[in-house]
Parts: structure tokens; sequence; C-alpha cells
């Protein structure tokens, strides 16, 4: 087999120049599993001592055995197999659940290159090898924390993820801060250990030379603290050098550290790393309190986790970028259209404040210029910023300068640190130096210290390696001389700007010109476009108050006619503004129309056949013709008495055109008037004379009928559905609330914690979760259970127990299933709501608050 390429042997990490005990023991490997590492013609060249329990033969022995003794041919070919892939990859390369020696003895293997070694890791399984549900779980727990809105949110939700995923006793999210230091700023543990939470642990506690280590070897696990470690044999190659364990997954760690988890109580740990952009940026902390031991598959499962919970977080970032970027754009746009070429900045100094302000937050702003000085809120006087800006004139130019913490770059800044401790300068010119200034308030931090930060490790009985430190009391320190840090987006976002004020100052007077020309012109179109309108409307209202008079006989009967009439357009003018002044669909007018005229008796106009829609134009038209049909024969025809209705029918031809036939029915004997009204002048001629259609009115004894046609122009079918079908109503969490405490039981994971969820959003103050009818009981005899929620099919087992215990006790429940209401299975319970699956917590709340009435 040939030698692997130089360019993708990984280099050693030399850590026994260091001050400190090194971060791994070289040689050394924990008990969980063994390794070997082959060279290029198949001997293998070193072995741990604890391989006789794990591969039955001594490291001695297997030091310079060849493989083909080892392993049976297809071992050996699947092995070979999975060396190959490291060709083309940067990590180990892995087996689960293999038969390496043919038998019921089950390995998970793992192989990475080392040098000009293969290293290959084996672990017993502790189980048959059956098909697991990892992946699929972590799936549904990234879809959980996709959900989140914030990177905080996230985070808790994926410590949350982590412990549901592992059964850990605590998970912590541990992010790096710019000094090295540590913070706590997600957990999730059992509720009877001490929160870490805020807490933050000095530089010291995981030193640099683990951070590499951490960037390198994404996981790591420590099952038992107090667990034997094996020796590597031999310790040294032919030439000297020890193998590098960087990548080993079953690699001892220093005995420092173990000593510093013996001091925290903890008996097993695992962590995980959180990366940005390829560095550093936190990582997973797991603690359990006993020896813990996670199988290669799970551990497999926690990577594709953590790194999609890193993905996530990045795609979040780059969403959040992206905004800052438009509002940074947006503010240009903005300032570029407020400020006129070649204007004083300091005459605009207030504009620019204002809009600077919706982008990055500040607590007061200066502006020097060409000798003038402004200022807005909390700055420093006009003399303290001449010898700030004399600091200012040695910074780099043409670029942002920022920093929390003023007094430590410019001394003189402590005299008025309270005023400004943090500072965001723009540059606004070369020449000479101007700028606008940022400053924000002193913000005195109370920093919480898992123990004192200022003596974290004392020098031990071994020289100059270090001893871990015993105490991991809560430590307070307070900050001064500090302000709320600029965020990466803020100093982005005033470098922009500074480009834009740049732009301002450098605008010519003729440009500023020109588009106030184009201003004026089409504010002058608008005005001529309103005036237009305006007559439009005037001239028909007119019409309606000259021609409306001989449909009355008094002064009330005329304005009632007339108040209908201008209802009638104004609610026609309001569908078409809904609709921004475009097509509507006609059955709307007509549905609108009766029920504003006609109130409980909108049920007796039947409209069937096609919906079409109206140009705007039409749809004015139709308004008004509607409407006198409709008021006609509410005061005359079939709607005047208890019998009569209605009946339209709306048809589509082939050639484009809209027929609407109204038949009147079961109503009074009709009679044709006897003076043609404005009423009648309006049903007869508005569509020939504005649409270009036609109209026909025949005034039967049996009802009065008529038929329109509007041509091509002015209708079309209906693009959308106008007429939706009736919803649910929806259902708040201020309207249902719960009270006290509930039971979910459950056996998907996932849809327990989405019930917990949604049942705290309801008002329950604490939620247990069981997965198995015995725990159901235990927490109905050990709590005060006000609600609960219980899924029928527990797996191997159904609820029927907790059921009726909960209807003995008289608990509000509801079932959850997949069955039908009618069911068999179903109908063995107490008869309670049945909540269908799946369920959203809209059907929750809509179900609790039925139950609950």
């Amino acid at each position: 087999m040939r030698d692997p390429d130089p360019k993708l042997v990984d280099q050693t990490i030399d850590l026994t120049n260091c001050d400190r005990e090194p971060i791994h023991i070289l040689g050394r490997v924990q008990s969980y599993g063994c390794l070997i590492a082959v060279s290029s013609d198949w001997i293998v060249a070193h072995a741990s001592t604890n391989c006789h329990d794990i591969l039955g033969h001594a490291a001695e022995a297997l030091v310079g055995m060849p493989l083909s003794e080892l392993f049976p041919p297809s071992t050996r070919h699947d092995l070979r197999s999975k060396m190959q892939t490291l060709a083309y990859q940067d990590t180990s390369a892995r087996i689960f659940a293999y038969p390496l020696f043919e038998d019921d003895r089950l390995f998970d293997v793992s192989v990475h290159l080392s040098d000009r070694h293969y290293v290959f890791e084996f672990e017993p399984r502790t189980d048959d090898g059956a098909l697991r549900e990892d992946t699929m779980t972590v799936q549904a727990l990234v879809g959980r924390l996709r959900r989140r809105d914030t990177p905080a949110k996230m985070l808790q939700e994926a410590a949350v993820g982590l412990k549901v995923l592992t059964g850990i006793d605590r998970v912590m999210v541990y992010r790096f801060e710019e000094d090295d230091s540590g913070t706590v700023i997600a957990e999730a543990s059992e509720p009877h250990l001490e929160s870490f939470l805020g807490l933050r642990y000095p530089a010291s506690d995981i030193p640099k030379q683990a951070r590499v280590l951490y960037t390198r070897n994404l996981l790591r696990i420590i099952p038992d603290i107090d667990a034997e470690t094996f020796p590597i044999q031999p310790a040294q190659s032919p030439t000297g050098q020890h193998l590098d364990l960087s990548l080993a997954v079953t690699r001892a760690v220093s005995t420092i550290h173990l000593e510093y988890l013996r001091n925290m109580g903890v008996g097993a740990s695992m962590s995980v790393s959180i990366l940005r952009k390829g560095k550093l940026w936190g990582l997973f902390a797991c603690h359990h309190y006993s020896p813990f031991y996670v199988d290669f598959e799970k551990r497999t499962a926690i990577e594709l986790f953590a790194q999609l919970v890193n993905y996530e977080l990045a795609e979040h970032e780059m969403g959040v970028e992206l905004q800052e970027i438009d509002q940074a754009r947006q503010l240009h746009d903005s300032l570029m259209s407020q400020l006129s070429s070649g204007a004083n900045v300091v005459d605009a100094f207030e504009l620019v404040a204002d809009r600077i302000a919706e982008v990055i937050p500040f607590d007061g702003v200066a502006i020097y210029s060409n000798g003038h000085y402004r200022a807005r809120g909390s700055t420093p006087t006009e003399e303290e910023f001449m010898g700030l800006a004399r600091f200012l004139n040695t910074t780099p130019t043409s670029e942002v300068y920022l920093t929390d913490s003023l007094p430590e770059r410019y001394p003189n800044g402590d005299g008025f640190v309270e005023r400004a401790a943090g500072l965001l300068a723009l540059p606004i010119s070369r020449t000479p130096r101007d700028y606008l200034v940022l400053f924000r308030r002193e913000l005195r931090q109370s920093v919480k210290w898992a123990g004192n930060p200022q003596k974290p490790v004392e020098i031990g009985p071994h020289g100059s390696r270090l001893t871990p430190r015993k105490s991991f009391e809560a430590w307070q320190e307070v900050v001064r001389g500090k302000s709320a840090p600029w965020r990466d987006s803020e100093r982005r976002a005033a470098d922009a700007l500074r480009v834009t004020l740049l732009e301002v100052v450098l605008k010519l007077a003729d440009e500023t010109n020109a588009m106030r020309r184009r201003a004026q012109e089409q504010q002058e179109l608008l005005i001529a476009e309103l005036n237009h309108r305006v007559r439009n409307i005037l001239n028909l209202i007119r019409g309606l108050v000259s021609q409306g008079r001989g449909d009355a006989t008094t002064v009330d009967e005329y304005s009632a006619v007339l108040d209908a009439r201008i209802q009638s357009l104004a609610r026609a003018h309001d569908q078409l503004t809904d609709r921004e002044w475009g097509w509507v669909s006609l059955k709307t007018l007509i549905r609108n129309e009766t029920k504003a005229f006609l109130s409980d008796k909108s049920g007796r106009v039947h409209v069937e056949g096609d919906d079409v829609e109206l140009s705007p134009p039409a749809f004015t038209t139709m308004a008004l013709v509607v409407h006198e049909l409709v008021t006609n024969s509410a005061k005359y025809g079939s709607l005047s008495d208890s019998s009569g209705s209605v009946h339209v029918d709306i048809r589509l031809g082939g050639d484009g055109a809209m027929t609407l036939a109204w038949a009147e029915r079961n109503g009074p004997p009709v009679k044709a008037p006897k003076r043609r009204g404005f009423g009648t002048t309006i049903v007869e001629n508005s569509v020939p004379f504005e649409l270009n259609g036609t109209a026909e009115v025949h005034y039967k004894v049996t009802g009065l009928e008529a038929e329109f046609s509007v041509p091509t122009t002015h209708v079309r079918a209906a693009q959308t559905n106008d007429m939706p079908e009736a919803e649910a109503p929806e259902v708040t969490a201020k309207e249902v609330r719960l009270d006290g405490t509930a039971l979910v039981l459950e056996d998907n994971m996932i849809i327990a914690m989405d019930a917990h969820g949604i049942l705290e959003e309801l008002g329950a103050k604490t939620v247990h979760i069981a997965s198995r009818v015995s725990d159901g009981l235990r927490i109905l005899d050990q709590h005060p259970i006000a609600f609960a929620l219980i899924d029928v099919n527990l797996g191997d087992e159904l609820s029927l127990a907790v059921a009726e215990k909960c209807a003995e006790m008289g608990i509000p429940s509801l079932l959850a299933t997949g069955y039908g209401a009618s069911e068999d299975i179903v109908q063995k319970f107490p008869a309670m709501p049945i909540l269908r699956k799946p369920y959203s917590d809209q059907d929750v709340r809509r179900a609790v608050a039925e139950l609950l009435r």
C-alpha cells in the first residue's frame, strides 16, 4: 500500500515546550477504546496496552504483527476502503456496529492519519447494532432551533436539544470573550443542580493549547474521570518521535484537567466545539455527576447536531448582516436625498444625528467641522473635545476609529468617562481633519466569575507546572471605565456612513436643482390628476342631486334616496381602494350591497353562475345599477314582503362578454312605472351609455326581470377566490388560561416538548412530562395536577389507566390521538375531547377553550 500524500498528513502540535503540563498525556488512551497505529507496510507500529481486553491481543504481541494475523480478509478489505477515503478528507473515517472478527462481537471503528501512520481506534458496542433514530432526532431538534429568532434563544434551544439527545446531567453553552475568558450564556440541567448560567470562567481554565485541539477535534469525551488510562507501546518510533494523538477520540487527557473536574464534583464530561469562520467561538460543555459513556454512533450524531447548530447560527448572522447592510444603504439613500449638495454638514447636524440613531445606538453625538463644534446628548465639553480631536488626528486616516474603553487609549478621557467612556469617530474630510463622533456612557458591569480571576491557579509541587484551582464559588467584580461594546455591524454601518457624508460634501449643486425641478413637475402632474378626478366626482354628485328629485315626494324621502345612492358609490369606492383601484369581483359587489341595504333579508338574494371581475369604471357603474335594483325590490318587488326572493345569474360567454340576469319571484304583482324616475334611468341607460353594453328591463306581473350585457373590455374571469370558506375562529393565549400544574403523557420526545411549551404559554405554572403509564400514574399521585394532555398510544402500551385516573380525580383532560374518534381503541377510554394528531398550538388552545367553557 502506498504512503499517504505528505500534503494530507496532519502536523503534530508541539505541546512539550509549554510551561504547563501538556493538554494530553503523550502515548496514553482512555479505557473505553483501544488504539493501534499502522505503518505503510501494514505492520502494527504502536498499540495501547488495553488491546488485550478489547481485541484479545496484548500490545507487545500486536507491535510488529501483520494485520493478516489480526483480522480476517473481509475486515482487512473494509478497513482498506476506509483508509482510501482519507485521501479526500481531513478528519476521521468511521464504521459503526462492525463485526471485526466475523462473530457476534460488534465494534465502532475510527481511522485517521497521524504523521505517516494510520491510527485505528476500536470501541466495543454495548447494543446489538439495531437501527437507531439519532439522525431523525437531530433533524427534529434542529427544526425547533430554526423557530427561534435570536442567537440567545437558538443557543438555549441548542443546549436543551443536546441534553435531550444525550441524557447528560448538564449542558452549558460556553462563549469565549475577547480576553479568552469564557461566559456561560445558555444552560440546560437537571432541576436539582445549581445553575452556572451567567458565570464567567478565567482564560486559564482552558489554555490556548487546548483551544487549538478543540479547533481540530470537534468532540472530546471523558466517560469516567477515575478510569484507568493505558500507555501506547512503544512510546516512541525508531526515530524518537511520539505518536501524535491530537485527532484520537480515545486519547487520554491531562491529570490537571481530571483534578479540575474532580474539584467541580464532575464524574464524566464531554465538550463539543462551536466554530465561527474556522475559529473557536465557544463550546458545548457537558457535565455528568457519575460515569457516563456516549457511544461512537451517538457522538457522531452529536457532532452533526453541533455542525448544524453552527450552520443555523451562521445563517442567522448572515441574515442579520444583510439586513444591516440594507439599513446602511437606506441610511445612505435617506441622507443623500435629504441633504443638499455642498451643504454645510454642521447645519444639517440634527438631521444627520436623527438618521444615524436609527441604525447605531448612542448616548451622545458631536460634530467638528471647519472649526465649528456642535454636540447633543452625553458628550465632552468643547474644550475637552479639542484635546480629543488632537488625539484622533494621530489615528489611522480614512477609516472609522472606535473603542469601548476611551481612558485606556486616551488617558485624559478619564476626566469625562462617565459621560463618554466609548467612542466611534468618523473622519468626514482629509484636510483639515473633521469628525462626526458618537459617544456611549460608562456602563459599570458586574461580572460574576466562577472563582477569583486574579488568582485562578497556584504553582504546584511540580515546579513550573500548575495545579488546578479548587474554588469555584461565585466571585463578583465591578468593571469601570467601559461602555457597551461597538458591534461589527455598527462599525460597518459607520464606515458606510463616513463614505456617505463625504459624498454629501462633494455633491454638485446642479444635481440638487435638477432633483427639485423633477419634484416640481411631478407635483404639478399630481395636482392636475387630482383636479381631474375631483371634477368628475363633483359632476357625478351634481347629477345625483338634480336628477333624483323626481324619485321622492318629500324632502326627507329625497334625502334618504340621495344618501342611499351616495353610500352605494362610497362602498364601491372602498372596494376599489382596497384592491388598489384594480379589478373587483361582481359577486362581492352584490353581496356587500344586499347586506348593507337588506340586512336580514340578504339571504333571500341568490347569486349563481360564474365569478367575474369588473374594471374600475364598470364596477362604479354596476354599483349604481345593483343599488337601484335592490332598493326597488325592497320597496315594490319580491323583497317587499316575507315570501319573495331574487335570483341573480352571472355568465361569462365564449366571446368574453358578461351577461347578468336579474329575476324576482313570489313577490306582489308588478306594474310598470307610470313615470320614468332617475332610478329607472340608471337601470336602463347606465350600462349602454357608460360601458357600451346592453340593458333590457321587463315589468312582468310575476316579478321584475332584467338582463344586462357588459362587453369583454370591462370584464374578465376572477383571478382569485373572493369568497373563502369560513375558518374556525382564532383563539389567543389570553382568551383561555390554565392555572396550576399540568401533565403531558407522550412517548415522542419532540411532540412532548412542543406540548410542554404550548401549555406553559396558556398559563400552566409547571408542566410534568411522562412517556410511560407508570410515570404518569406516579406524577398524578405526587402532584396536584389541574390539567392533562394524554396520548392514547404510547408505543407498546395504551394510556388507558392514566385517562381513567384523571376521570376519577375530575381532572380536565384531552386525548391526543392519530386514530379517529370512532376507532375501537379510543372508545375504550373515558369520554374526553379528542385532539387529532398532528395538532398545532391553535388546535390545543381551541380544544382547551372548549373543554374549560
